[in-house]
């Protein structure tokens, strides 16, 4: 391991202006994205969306890194280029998701546990062989009546600290990503109390399983009110209580957070990492973005799995991507919309 290597890694994922494009959906989940536009989910088609993403011109000037599933990976291009060297041919840096999924935690209904940890060394050294220079490790916190627990917490900031030191081993930039989910009706209030926690016990195990901070990347949510809370908060109290959430728990070391979108439209999620770097100018980590649906969603919707859409779908996401690099230096304004 090369701690100077992997802080340089660290630190191109986050620069000023860019963040990171989740294209790393499972076979189920790129089933439901194209579900929503009546296309079938073949390996065609899905390595035709993804090329469609990778070969959009210029949107190496918003968009640092990508986060590619298994799949997605091992597929060439429509020219037949490896995607991992296409993207690092317009310095945008591949990542990968080996991480199995949540699946329940036994013992703790309600709660989910990250699997994927067997077998874990042999697979990164292997997706390090084929291009990967990053990986990407989710848990995924719930909040409800008793949860989450305790144990639960601890259960998954072991697993992402593992994660995270076997990456490290293999010379890969690990991502972090507990996800404390927006689904419930609980205040923003409650939001920030269980993401301090979650991250409180992360960097902790971190800290215990000697990973080395500065080649690792935090991908969390924004602390925000559940979609049943009644009372929705500002952009602005958003910005509030997750950069005061940021500064009691994630240390200086760490060089970027890349925000995952979590169910936010595309537009809230742009509006609300603006709100972060327009009210804060002195933090000590980049504050970007990792988003999947909130940046793949207008294209989709203009593709339609269609040859002759492909201009059309690439403009949406230049366009998608373009606000959050403006959102990036918090000058994004919801008149630059429509300006696509």
């Amino acid at each position: 391991m090369n701690t100077n290597d992997l802080a340089t890694v660290a630190c191109a994922m986050a620069p000023a202006g860019r963040g990171i494009l989740a294209a790393d959906e499972s076979t189920g989940t790129i089933k439901k994205r194209f579900d929503s536009i009546n296309l079938e989910s073949t390996e065609d088609n899905r390595r035709a969306y993804r090329d469609l993403l990778f070969t959009t011109e210029g949107v190496e000037e918003f968009i640092s890194g990508v986060i590619l599933f298994d799949e997605t990976l091992r597929q060439k291009a429509l020219d037949g280029t490896p995607f991992p060297k296409l993207l690092k041919s317009k310095g945008i840096v591949p990542g990968i998701k080996p991480d199995k999924g949540a699946k329940p935690l036994a013992g703790f209904p309600g709660e989910l546990v990250t699997e994927g940890l067997d077998g874990l060394r042999e697979r990164l050294e292997e997706y390090h062989d084929l291009g990967a220079q990053f990986a990407k490790w989710r848990a995924v916190i719930t909040i409800g009546d008793g949860i989450p627990t305790s144990f639960c917490l601890d259960a998954n900031a072991h697993a992402l600290a593992r994660y995270a030191a076997l990456c490290q081993e293999t010379g890969l930039v690990p991502i972090v990503e507990p996800e404390v989910l927006m689904d419930g009706d609980h205040t923003i209030e409650r939001c920030e109390e269980v993401t301090t926690t979650t991250l409180e016990r992360l960097f902790f195990a971190l800290h215990e399983h000697r990973v080395v901070l500065e080649g690792t990347v935090l991908k969390p949510n924004m602390v925000i009110s559940g979609k049943g809370c009644p009372r929705q908060a500002s952009a602005e109290e958003i910005a509030e209580a997750t950069v005061r959430c940021f500064r009691r728990t994630v240390p200086a070391a760490v060089p970027g957070i890349v925000f995952l979108s979590g169910g936010q439209s595309p537009e809230e999620a742009t509006v609300n990492l603006n709100a972060m770097n327009a009210m804060y100018d002195d933090l000590p980590w980049e504050l970007s973005f990792s988003y999947g649906r909130a940046l793949q969603e207008p294209v989709l919707k203009a593709w339609k799995g269609e040859v002759a859409n492909v201009p059309a779908a690439q403009k949406a996401y230049y366009h998608r991507a373009k606000l959050n690099g403006a959102a990036r230096y918090g000058k994004y304004t919801p008149e630059m919309e429509g300006a696509a």
